[in-house]
């Protein structure tokens, strides 16, 4: 009898493994479409056997646990990539925004100083025409009113961007919150030698969406991760997040601080380090280019203007009013000082019908007057530059995605569902199921036989 008793717990763990190995599949099943979700195998091991002197019994099957399959390496790649994928996403973006200022129309600064130009050519055909001297400070208005649009819709962007600053540091303590709770899940479970996969699934899918957002680095520890940004910022701890905090400059810019440090400089990618390039330094140099142009450009015209004679034989004044000595927002400032056209100096002797101080004006068009370039020249260069740069980070960016698929497709073909091989693992563990409950049964038989026979000769 107590070997049928030996029997029958073997053949019941028979069941209670398979049962577990196939609610580990049908999990698999249901999970097959859910983002981030690592396939689970059950880990199966032969129970410790019993020694009847001289055998050795066997005791059945345990089911030891259920595993999630990962690649530790290929997440930390992955992560890697995500965040080039973030930064290059952000400056792509704030790029191509950037480039609609700078493209070919009416209202572009190379189309406003290529017609300003024109007219003081036209003017200089006929000097003393006062409708083409209207024409001339017409072009100057348009021309200034072309630098001072591009300036102000550099200045939005940049607070847009600056916006964006404010709301990615909002989402990344919200993601660091949910990691740190989840560090305690999943530390409480493992604690007491329970599966943790889904929390690790959870927390995995959260640390991919912070990678996108800011630069991750990833550090394991006793049953929790620690993370910190590339730099050493603290942003998770065990069960305890650190907030990154979007503090305001004299600028009116925020930075980013972390513990009561700037680590504005530091962050270098994800969202929130594309976003800051962009800020502080893509669109600053195009600002800073554009008030040189519109500086160099203002300077000169007025340094001709006060050489030469007005329709009425005096002296000339500024057509521009005189931009910053700095240069620093002479873009955004740039307007006419004149609205008399009489007034333009367009005679080189006095007389109302000379024209020399209007070909030395339309001379400055071809003339190296900004940083050694023609103003059309140096205009040109913003615009390859704009354009180099959008096309350069979308380029890499191309690269990235295409990186980061591959990542992603051997992440899924390690740690993915395949409705076939589950498909196969359930018929294989119904079947070890169904014969576990035939012995079981014929065990049950066979002691009801042997209680019926005991009944009897007793």
């Amino acid at each position: 009898m107590s070997s049928l008793n030996a029997s029958l717990a073997t053949a019941l763990s028979g069941l209670i493994a398979e049962q577990g190995a196939l609610a580990a599949t049908t999990n698999n099943v249901a999970n097959v479409n859910t983002p981030g979700y690592s396939r689970q195998v059950p880990n199966l091991v032969s129970s410790d056997p019993i020694i009847v002197d001289p055998l050795t019994l066997g005791t059945g099957v345990t089911l030891q646990s259920i595993d999630s399959i990962r690649d530790p390496i290929l997440e930390s790649r992955i992560q890697q990539e995500t965040q080039t994928q973030g930064q290059l996403g952000a400056l792509v973006s704030a790029l191509n925004q950037t480039q609609v200022n700078f493209t070919t129309g009416s209202g572009d600064v190379g189309t406003a100083i290529t017609n300003f130009f024109n007219s003081i050519n036209e003017l200089s055909t006929n000097p003393s025409d006062l409708s083409v001297r209207q024409g001339v400070l017409t072009a100057a208005g348009n021309l200034a009113t072309s630098f001072n649009n591009t300036a102000n819709n550099l200045t939005q962007q940049q607070s847009s961007l600056d916006l964006n600053v404010v709301q990615t540091v909002g989402q990344i303590n919200q993601l660091t919150q949910q990691i740190a709770q989840l560090n305690g899940q999943i530390s409480n479970r493992q604690n007491v030698g329970e599966s943790a996969g889904s929390f690790v699934d959870q927390r995995q899918v959260a640390i991919d969406q912070l990678s996108s957002l800011v630069d991750v680095s990833v550090i394991p520890s006793d049953h929790t991760l620690t993370l910190t940004t590339a730099n050493g910022a603290p942003l998770v701890i065990g069960q305890q997040s650190f907030q990154l905090q979007a503090q305001t400059t004299p600028s009116g810019l925020h930075d980013v601080y972390s513990q009561g440090a700037d680590i504005t400089t530091q962050i270098t990618s994800g969202q929130l380090g594309g976003t800051i390039q962009a800020r502080d330094q893509q669109i600053p140099a195009i600002q800073t280019q554009l008030d040189t142009l519109a500086a160099g450009l203002a300077n000169s015209v007025n340094a001709v203007q006060a050489g030469g004679f007005d329709l009425k034989g005096v002296a000339g004044t500024n057509l521009f009013n005189p931009p910053p000595a700095s240069g620093n927002g002479a873009a955004a400032s740039l307007s006419v000082a004149i609205t008399d056209p009489s007034l333009i100096a367009a005679s080189s002797d006095g007389t109302a019908g000379s024209n020399g101080n209007a070909e030395a004006l339309y001379a400055l068009s071809s003339q190296a007057i900004i940083a050694g370039q023609s103003p059309t020249g140096y205009y040109s260069g913003i615009v390859f530059n704009v354009g180099n740069d959008a096309a350069n980070a979308t380029a890499d960016q191309t690269a990235s995605s295409q990186v980061l698929q591959q990542l992603n497709d051997q992440r899924a073909s390690i740690s993915g569902v395949s409705l076939d091989q589950e498909a196969a693992n359930l018929v294989q563990f119904q079947n070890a199921y169904t014969a576990s409950a035939e012995v079981v049964t014929a065990i049950n038989n066979m002691m009801n036989a042997v209680i019926q026979m005991s009944t009897l000769t007793g």
